[in-house]
């Protein structure tokens, strides 16, 4: 069982027009509405691919009745936290070039005592589990050292904490050891303060990350794949994608196939390209399944080239 946790879950409304003009007027050419957040997400990957996920969800008001009524068409075993404060509602607009444009709420403010009852429905959810992931921002009224304490609580369980999350909240969360970080490209640079225009300034940033604290670094690339970092190597790896619909949710989906192989190696970094790659060519945020994969167009290199430039984020 993985266990996830979305601290600051949404409903993501997914619509597809022609072109984005700013002011002008725009007929939908499709639109989807799925329960969203980064842990949410990787929860629906792993189902989708037949392997058991529970996930942890604060939910209020009626867009959280909303969301649990949504994840009820998955086998998810969803834990919900109680919360005063609505889920909020994101929106992608995207358009044929798969060019996204996100509007995202903040989400409702946590008091004390719904972030100290979150905490420990995450602790009681996660006994026994193979890995915990903790995913996507903290929502307001949440301190910044919410996952590094989390990950300290869970030190004694010993199970692998998996983080996924950006700014003061990875910045905190890697002094408490997390054993897997996965950034994406803007993330990474944003952690490190300085641009990273090749393959070579991603592993040096990922080295650098891991003498903060992680244990391993996935750092997915967009177009340009993903690279493993840990302690038994580096690894870059790419897989084709004939016809690009959404990023939305394709970096969840890498970090789910790349658990859903263990979790660590170059052989999860191929599950986790093959799982992304997949993502982004289905619509919305649509978790891909089995017949949706392709781990044999997967091309692994053990070898970086460091001054390959990169083409685009994730």
């Amino acid at each position: 069982m993985i266990v996830t946790v979305t601290a600051n879950p949404s409903i993501d409304r997914t619509v597809e027009v022609g072109a984005l003009v700013r002011g002008g007027l725009h007929r939908a050419t499709g639109v989807h509405v799925q329960p969203g957040g980064k842990g949410i997400n990787v929860a629906r990957a792993l189902v989708c691919n037949g392997i058991k996920a529970r996930a942890v969800v604060p939910a209020g008001g009626a867009e959280g009745e909303q969301l649990i009524s949504l994840l009820s068409d998955y086998s998810i075993d969803v834990v919900r936290v109680s919360t005063l404060g609505p889920v909020r509602m994101n929106v992608s607009v995207i358009e044929p070039d798969a060019t996204v444009t996100k509007l995202n709420e903040p989400g409702a403010r946590l008091s004390d005592d719904e972030t100290a009852a979150l905490a420990d429905a995450i602790i009681n959810a996660s006994h026994n589990a193979s890995n915990v992931v903790l995913a996507g921002s903290l929502p307001p009224g949440v301190h910044d050292d919410f996952y590094a304490g989390l990950i300290s609580r869970l030190a004694d369980e010993d199970i692998p904490v998996v983080v996924d999350t950006s700014g003061p909240a990875l910045r905190a969360a890697l002094a408490a050891g997390p054993a897997l970080i996965k950034p994406n490209h803007h993330e990474l640079e944003e952690a490190v303060d300085r641009p990273l225009p090749t393959l070579g300034d991603v592993v040096e940033a990922a080295q650098h990350l891991r003498s903060l604290g992680a244990k391993a670094v996935l750092a997915s690339l967009g177009q340009d794949g993903a690279v493993l970092v840990d302690g038994e190597g580096t690894w870059h790896a790419e897989a084709p994608v004939v016809s690009a619909r959404s990023s939305v949710g394709a970096g969840d989906a890498m970090l789910a196939g790349f658990l859903a192989a263990g979790g660590k190696g170059h052989q999860a970094l191929v599950s986790a390209v093959a799982w992304g790659a997949a993502a982004v060519s289905l619509p919305g945020s649509t978790m891909p399944r089995p017949d949706d994969l392709r781990p044999h167009l997967v091309e692994v290199h053990p070898r970086i080239k460091a001054g390959r430039e990169l083409r685009g984020d994730n």
